[in-house]
């Protein structure tokens, strides 16, 4: 499909979805949003659903602001993922070890390694940046310093909620490593703390939620959110390379006959902030639960942990300001998911897949997720398909 308008207060809101099956709260923080006196485009994907502030799913074009509540909470949250020489007939028949190597490598939920991860022991890692990276604490928010030594030790770690780890198959039989994660604590630390500045300035007074408060290009405030939101992306791209060194090392050793090997790792942030320019003007463009769709940019589209994902190649659709989905998005609420499923239902919807099948996790249940193939099928204008992905393994926190 391509995109259907609806009407906003200072913009139209283009949408890669079914505007009647967006529920209504959602559709109000559209509307909301759309109201912004700095905004000048607003795009919706297919997995759109209710967020904090903005939804997720939105892309937001404003001209001389930003919006904390806009990028999402875990700062720099994305996606990494490679493909491997291995093939499904180098796998055992059993592979619960192979989960359980991966959950011994990288701590999973509030956990974290109990020294910083030496990067240059990872087979490949790049790095470059690494010291003047940390060297750039001392300048981050007063309010998170003393949060140091534990961002150090949640470096490459995956953390809870939908964040996972993957061990995929695509339709050819090759193996591919896949995950999900972000910026950790330290990342939510940052925005809780920034989201709370910016309430409080004057010119957000009036606005029709306080949590759409933005900050203003060229004032001290927004200076500091640059500075810490743009560490924290990094942070999280960081988190992911460390991760992603550690789930092959643990393969190297799982597979070590087969001398296994890695095409280059294509990874893409979904809650984060660009640069850019669109007609003419310098735009700066938040991804709440979407990635850059630019025109060749390789992209990742999961879906549940008992369905699939996809690789993708953007199109350059300067209509969604170069973007796509970042998933199949939340049909329903984590709560509203426990009440109606069971770990019956859990153990029916991830058939064949090594992976919790506990009362923790009910919530991530595939059910409670709009079918990806759906969502793929809505943003045909927007990403050409490169390799659909079924897991075999998955990791939670």
């Amino acid at each position: 499909m391509s995109y259907v308008e609806v009407p906003g207060a200072k913009v139209p809101i283009r949408m890669w979805a079914d505007p009647a099956s967006v529920e209504d709260g959602a559709m109000q923080q559209l509307q909301n949003v759309a109201t912004l006196p700095w905004i000048k485009g607003l795009a919706v994907m297919p997995d759109v659903h209710f967020g904090k502030g903005a939804t997720v799913g939105s892309v937001i074009a404003m001209h001389g602001a930003v919006c904390p509540a806009a990028v999402g909470v875990d700062i720099g949250c994305g996606m990494s993922a490679v493909r491997t020489s291995l093939t499904a007939n180098d796998l055992p028949g059993d592979l619960s070890r192979l989960r359980s190597k991966i959950e011994q490598a990288i701590p999973v939920g509030r956990g974290m390694h109990d020294e910083t991860v030496d990067p240059g022991r990872l087979h490949g890692f790049p790095t470059a940046g690494w010291d003047d990276f940390w060297a750039r604490f001392d300048g981050i928010a007063d309010a998170v310093k003393f949060r140091q030594e534990r961002a150090m030790k949640q470096m490459g770690t995956l953390g809870s909620g939908n964040h996972f780890i993957e061990f995929c198959l695509d339709e050819s039989g090759a193996v591919w490593l896949m995950l999900h994660s972000g910026s950790r604590n330290i990342g939510k630390e940052l925005a809780d703390h920034h989201i709370g500045v910016a309430q409080k300035l004057t010119h957000n007074q009036g606005l029709v939620d306080r949590d759409l408060a933005v900050f203003i290009a060229d004032t001290p405030q927004m200076a500091a959110y640059r500075n810490d939101l743009f560490w924290a992306q990094e942070y999280a791209k960081y988190n992911r390379a460390i991760m992603m060194g550690l789930f092959q090392d643990v393969v190297r050793k799982e597979f070590r006959k087969a001398k296994v090997t890695f095409d280059p790792v294509i990874s893409c942030h979904h809650n984060y902030v660009a640069e850019e320019r669109y007609e003419g003007m310098d735009l700066l463009v938040t991804r709440k639960g979407a990635i850059r769709a630019g025109s060749g940019d390789f992209g990742i589209i999961p879906g549940s942990m008992g369905t699939g994902s996809y690789i993708v190649k953007g199109l350059g659709n300067a209509k969604s300001f170069n973007s796509a989905s970042h998933g199949a998005g939340r049909r329903m609420s984590r709560n509203a998911a426990k009440r109606r499923f069971s770990t019956r239902d859990l153990e029916e919807q991830t058939r064949g897949v090594e992976c919790r099948k506990d009362s923790g996790v009910v919530d991530e249940i595939p059910g409670a997720y709009k079918p990806i193939e759906q969502v793929i099928e809505q943003q045909r204008d927007l990403v050409e398909v490169v390799a659909k992905l079924k897991q075999v393994v998955c990791v939670k926190g």
